[in-house]
């Protein structure tokens, strides 16, 4: 059984598609929470990873336990080895009581809620480049097989509370594309981390955050470096210190 240990909780690794990586952590560990947080989505969860790590993170604000903390988080996927195991990777956990796993893609999902934080980890590689494991396809691929960032902000558009966020992380050169469909769904820009492997290089991914555009905000931007000289960043074990065994 291939196991991902975090501090505080463990990872089945095993069955879904999209297995624990670099992106999905450092989306779970930056993406902004507030305390008052109650109603989260992970949209195409795959192990669970971020759901697990937000529930950590926002439990730990609010002081209380997974008995009596109000809290559901939603993790959806549309491939049901990934939902299996993102499930039995939330019953296993802290919080399971809080989290919620489902077989689902976004457009069936049935809402009776606004949420106050979205976050996704969405397919980035170009269809050209089709996987032939199909379901590597499904998770890698932003085409008419998987998720796409759009379907993301027009989610967000119709659900996102009022005061609520939508985070995700990205290539770096889908930032113009992205910033424009948030505007189309009458979100715009609060915060962008553009994350570099190491010093010399231009930034590789950003972790971009949208609020409605009738919230009153001055949208910040900042740079985290993983690697320096063979070694992590200070900033970086900073960032992934409550999570990763070695931080």
């Amino acid at each position: 059984m291939s196991i991902f240990r975090f501090k505080k909780f463990e990872v089945r690794n095993e069955k879904s598609a999209m297995k624990v990586n670099t992106d999905g952590v450092l989306l779970g560990a930056a993406c902004p929470v507030r305390p008052d947080m109650k109603n989260v989505l992970d949209i195409g969860t795959g192990t669970g990873t971020i759901a697990l790590m937000l529930a950590q993170r926002i439990s730990a604000l609010t002081q209380t336990t997974d008995s009596s903390i109000d809290l559901n988080i939603i993790g959806i996927d549309i491939d049901e080895d990934a939902a299996a195991e993102a499930g039995a990777n939330f019953a296993a956990s802290a919080w399971a009581g809080s989290l919620e796993a489902r077989r689902q893609a976004l457009a069936e999902l049935s809402v009776d809620r606004a949420f106050d934080l979205i976050v996704s980890n969405p397919p980035y590689y170009d269809s050209s480049l089709t996987n032939p494991d199909a379901k590597k396809t499904a998770a890698r691929h932003t085409d008419e097989t998987g998720l796409s960032f759009r379907e993301v902000l027009e989610f967000a558009g119709k659900h996102l509370a009022q005061e609520g966020i939508v985070s995700m992380v990205l290539p770096a050169d889908q930032e113009a594309s992205v910033l424009r469909h948030g505007r189309m769904n009458g979100l715009k820009l609060a915060e962008t981390l553009r994350i570099r492997t190491v010093e010399r290089k231009p930034s590789s991914r950003i972790i971009i955050t949208f609020i409605h555009d009738n919230q009153t905000v001055t949208p910040t931007e900042k740079q985290l470096t993983i690697m320096n000289k063979g070694k992590y960043t200070d900033e970086y074990i900073s960032l992934v210190k409550d999570f990763y065994l070695f931080a």
